[in-house]
């Protein structure tokens, strides 16, 4: 049991130094919290700057940022997700929950990548500044916590990682690839952004019960983590994404939304 075997392999793949990155990543993992100070500085200093500017259009380069990020999200998906299959079908679910063995390989090679991207990642909110869209909580949130979490259990080599990248890269290979046709003035049906977001939902629901099976595991002796603080962290914050996407969800899919009349804005609801 060790790393899985792709039927092919790049070169840049085989030229990874998984320990190269490793030894960074124990060295420099708490720049997670700097990266994100800066990223909450610039979002509501960019914010408060656009008050009184008109915003900018920026189509061409957010369906080419978003075009970027969903093709690099496909490659990655299809160089993890048969790992995870493998690790469950062959090995079983507490192999795929406590044994890191996806740091090998060319799946190393795409958990480093993962690593990256989520700083890469913090740019989206910039095209939501500039071109004065809403910027919900939930959004930035999403971001900085992601971040944070995955540079924090990085160089801790914990198996359960593989669920969490393998599930990313899938939903971001689909959202994203949605957005950049959005930007590219496609007509993408609206139930396609419902589906995204029924996704994004599942994957936290399994997020937060693949943590909790680590937990059990670990309450019977069975160490999928030496301790259990990353094991709670990750419940706490797949449980507040839950609750924050079911929100979302809510409140864009299902709530009645507001109606003009006349140039009125009524509450939506029907009158008795």
């Amino acid at each position: 049991m060790g790393a899985y075997n792709h039927s092919f392999v790049f070169h840049f793949e085989q030229k990874y130094d998984q320990s190269l990155f490793q030894g960074y990543m124990k060295r420099h993992w708490t720049d997670s919290f700097i990266y994100s100070t800066v990223y909450v500085l610039i979002v509501f200093c960019g914010k408060k700057w656009m008050e009184n500017r008109p915003r900018y259009d920026l189509r061409p380069y957010l369906a080419t940022w978003s075009a970027i990020l969903g093709i690099f999200s496909i490659f990655g998906a299809i160089r993890t997700v048969p790992e995870l299959i493998s690790s469950v079908r062959d090995y079983g679910m507490e192999y795929s929950l406590c044994v890191p063995s996806y740091f090998e390989g060319v799946t190393g090679f795409w958990c480093f990548m993962f690593a990256l991207s989520k700083v890469y990642e913090l740019g989206d909110t910039i095209f939501i500044i500039l071109r004065k869209q809403q910027l919900i909580f939930l959004h930035w949130y999403h971001h900085i916590t992601v971040l944070i979490y995955v540079w924090y259990m990085y160089p801790i080599n914990l198996g359960f990682g593989r669920w969490f990248m393998g599930m990313n890269y899938t939903v971001h290979s689909i959202m994203y690839s949605y957005y950049a046709l959005r930007a590219m003035k496609f007509h993408v049906p609206k139930f396609v952004s419902m589906i995204i977001t029924l996704l994004q939902l599942t994957q936290m629901v399994t997020g937060f019960a693949v943590t909790y099976f680590a937990h059990k595991l670990n309450q019977q002796g069975i160490k999928c983590s030496q301790t259990e603080q990353p094991i709670q962290y990750g419940m706490i914050m797949y449980g507040t994404y839950f609750i924050l996407f079911a929100h979302f969800f809510y409140t864009t899919y299902i709530a009645e939304k507001p109606k003009s009349i006349n140039g009125h804005i009524t509450d939506g609801k029907k009158k008795s």
